[in-house]
């Protein structure tokens, strides 16, 4: 009898355990001193899987239904990244004014989240600007990204108690944030290093020889391997001479979540310099199903289609001139116009404004006007008059009369700025898409044209 009721004490325990329900939740709790503001969300992606309210002590916690992967955890403009898993238990805290620095986690899951914020502070401090390694010579710049990989691996390596499976994928995830500094180098150094047509030599790119752009798993699940294959695509296109065809390949073999993200990112390529715009338009249309996209993009390539050389050009009416009265686009028939189209809260048309100098005082007595045209919001108003002032910016400088939904930067499908325009004598098309003034490529269409 007493065996038989041991028997079925067993049988009781083996049921109950096997009726256990699986944990398919992480935790997630914390402490923010110095908050810029009474929130925290969690990304996946682009998708925010959770908005968190801090309490009255600046405290927060959530339960997340998560599969195991990278997230992303924000803070004011601030962010980290972060490894959640079901059965994780993370006890997270940060103070603002050293955010990066300061933010520790504790409990289940913990050392690997530590390590990722290790690795972050590495980049940081090893990286240095885009611009400068970017604009390294090839020797140089392989010595960088060699040891700025190396540096990364020993950590993952020393890293304690972090399982297999992330260790895994986080050694994955670093060979391809390598190859993708690898695979940018070409077209980045030809930027920073302002080296037209520059070529990388026959062997700097063999790493990437064999790389697979077709796992799915990847490309859900690493960033680094998402950014290698978009990259990849995006290049071959503008490279081919047949784009058509590499967009039919993508649209019978590429994966569903491949085809939405490149569709939203090949839009951009719709533009007055693609001769190809045609095929991408049909391209992104088989791809994407966005029909709102499909709209915006219909709308964009009309619009396109009409600003090739030699079209006559859309035309602004009654701007304010900072100098007093009102300008139009007709005033200035007669002459070539380079237009820069601006704002006083773009970090990159503050950053052309001294090349942009250059070029007018060389050819200040040509027969061409530069206009710079902002599209601040009305609100605004006051902080252009005084940028245009503090920083004695010449030729003629304009306001448009409704930012980014002027008639005039809708016409010419103006989507980021700075964007540059040049306009001949008859009000003409030069180009939609001109260089700007820190690219040599302006003064060479300047000659071309014998200003």
């Amino acid at each position: 009898m007493k065996k038989l009721m041991v028997l079925l004490l067993v049988a009781v325990v083996f049921v109950a355990c096997k009726n256990e329900p699986e944990i398919d939740y992480a935790l997630i709790s914390g402490q923010i001193e110095n908050p810029v503001d009474g929130t925290v969300n969690i990304y996946k992606g682009k998708e925010k899987i959770s908005e968190i309210n801090l309490d009255e002590n600046n405290a927060f916690a959530d339960t997340l239904r998560v599969d195991r992967g990278y997230y992303t955890f924000v803070h004011g403009r601030e962010n980290a990244s972060v490894y959640l898993a079901p059965g994780y238990e993370l006890g997270l805290t940060l103070d603002t004014k050293e955010f990066d620095e300061s933010i520790s986690f504790t409990g289940p899951g913990a050392e690997v989240n530590n390590y990722l914020a290790a690795k972050y502070l590495t980049d940081e401090n090893m990286s240095g600007s885009v611009s400068e390694v970017f604009a390294m010579e090839e020797q140089a710049f392989l010595e960088k990204v060699n040891a700025l990989k190396d540096a990364k691996v020993k950590l993952l390596d020393d890293a304690q108690n972090i399982d297999d499976e992330f260790m895994v994928l986080e050694s994955k995830n670093l060979e391809f944030e390598h190859l993708t500094n690898l695979q940018q180098y070409p077209s980045y150094h030809e930027y920073f290093a302002k080296k037209d047509d520059f070529k990388a030599s026959d062997d700097f790119l063999k790493l990437l020889d064999g790389v697979d752009f077709t796992n799915a798993e990847y490309y859900q699940s690493l960033s680094n391997y998402k950014r290698l294959v978009q990259n990849h695509y995006s290049m071959t296109l503008r490279e081919s001479d047949h784009p058509a065809e590499i967009f039919e390949v993508l649209k019978t073999s590429a994966s569903e979540a491949l085809k939405t993200d490149l569709a939203r990112m090949l839009n951009y390529e719709v533009g007055p310099n693609n001769e190809h715009n045609e095929a991408y338009y049909n391209g992104i249309m088989a791809m994407s199903s966005d029909e709102e996209l499909k709209a915006k993009l219909t709308r964009k390539y009309e619009k396109v289609k009409l600003l090739a050389k030699g079209m006559p050009s859309p035309v602004f009416e009654n701007y304010e001139n900072h100098k007093g009265g009102e300008m139009s686009l007709t005033d200035l028939k007669g002459k070539y116009v380079y237009v820069d189209v601006w704002a006083t809260w773009c970090g990159p048309c503050k950053r052309e404004i001294p090349y942009l100098k250059e070029v007018e005082a060389k050819y200040h007595n040509n027969n061409i006007e530069f206009v710079s045209t902002s599209i601040d919001k009305a609100k605004d108003h006051s902080a252009w008059v005084e940028m245009v002032k503090d920083k004695e910016l010449g030729g003629i400088q304009l306001f448009a009369d409704n930012d980014w939904n002027s008639k005039f930067v809708t016409d010419y499908a103006i989507e980021g700025i700075p964007r540059f325009l040049l306009i001949d004598p008859e009000g003409n098309i030069v180009t939609a898409d001109a260089p700007r003034p820190s690219d040599p490529k302006l003064v060479k269409l300047f000659e071309e044209l014998k200003l």
